[in-house]
């Protein structure tokens, strides 16, 4: 054996200690965005059956969520808004005393330093469950661009930090960017969701945002998961458009993507680490099958290492109790 010649990459693993010190990938309390789901009513703390840990909250507790929030140091929140009125247009989406602008304005009152993103779409405000305006069973792009800019506009003025448009129409970003500016908003900057999939990871999503569409699917408006030219296309678009940042959605799958958008753009990236992601483990932790905490941290890092800047998460509050144990 004395002929031979070989690396010891091993010495580098040797200790607890020297594993810390070459680590390349770090995960911190703030690279992370926490979501809340805003309901109407009162006394509303209803957990979502196929997301355990997420809740319905409606605003007289809302307080109470977001300190906790706070008190972690997690920076960042998203809001998305389970309406009581929904029509064809939704309306109650850019309605100053919707759901979403009344708990921006009511988050903002306690937290100024806390930066509140408002999710931009109208899914969850129309009755039908899709994200634009209908006709003859179709999703009009042209026509939706103008509901999502006052969408936006209303969101921003009710106090909201950051605007992050969802829905895929083409031109989105470039109509709330105008939108926005003509507004005097200029300064608001646009998160969008660049590379949205067509994805079956977002079921649990739909249970706890009431956002499924009653008829037909999302495939003309999200992209096919097969593509990844698009995605490049897709992110560049919006860019130029104006966007500040770009999120990726889903994650786990597609970190692939991550990686190139990242590479491409220069711009910060976004992981939306999504509700079926989520799901997934949380099932198969309650049934003991791997352990929760070693599993979501391996995954989060993933998507750290893949390029993600920022990850977008249900399970913000766990992670960062986890890393606070170290």
């Amino acid at each position: 054996m004395s002929d031979l010649h070989f690396r010891r990459h091993r010495r580098l693993r040797g200790t607890d200690s020297i594993r810390s010190m070459v680590r390349e990938t770090h995960l911190h309390k703030e690279d992370l965005i926490y979501p809340i789901f805003v309901t109407e009513g009162e006394k509303v703390r209803n957990e979502v059956p196929s997301m355990p840990g997420v809740f319905q909250i409606s605003l007289d507790l809302l307080n109470d969520e977001v300190n906790e929030v706070v008190d972690l140091g997690i920076p960042s929140i998203i809001v998305f808004g389970v309406p009581n009125d929904k029509d064809d247009v939704g309306t109650s989406a850019y309605c100053d005393h919707g759901i979403v602008q009344k708990a921006i304005r009511q988050i903002k009152e306690v937290h100024t330093d806390l930066t509140v993103i408002a999710d931009t779409c109208l899914c969850q405000f129309t009755d039908h469950g899709h994200c634009g305006v209908i006709e003859e069973g179709k999703v009009l792009n042209d026509p939706t661009l103008d509901l999502l800019a006052k969408t936006a506009v209303s969101q921003a003025k009710a106090g909201a930090d950051i605007i992050a448009p969802s829905n895929m129409m083409d031109g989105f970003v470039a109509a709330i960017r105008q939108g926005l500016d003509e507004a005097g908003y200029h300064d608001i900057p646009i998160m969008s969701y660049a590379v949205k999939y067509a994805s079956s990871y977002y079921g649990p999503f739909r249970d706890a945002a009431h956002s499924s569409p009653k008829f037909g699917d999302r495939k003309t408006y999200q992209m096919d998961p097969a593509n990844r030219l698009e995605a490049i296309r897709e992110a560049e678009s919006d860019m130029n458009e104006g966007a500040d940042f770009l999120i990726v959605k889903p994650a786990l799958s597609y970190l692939d993507i991550i990686r190139e958008v990242k590479d491409f753009s220069g711009a910060p990236v976004v992981a939306y680490n999504v509700s079926g992601e989520y799901s997934m483990i949380k099932a198969a932790a309650q049934n003991g099958w791997i352990d929760e905490k070693s599993v979501v941290l391996e995954t989060l890092t993933s998507m750290k290492r893949a390029g993600a800047d920022l990850i977008l998460t249900y399970f913000a509050k766990d992670v960062v109790r986890w890393l606070n144990e170290k």
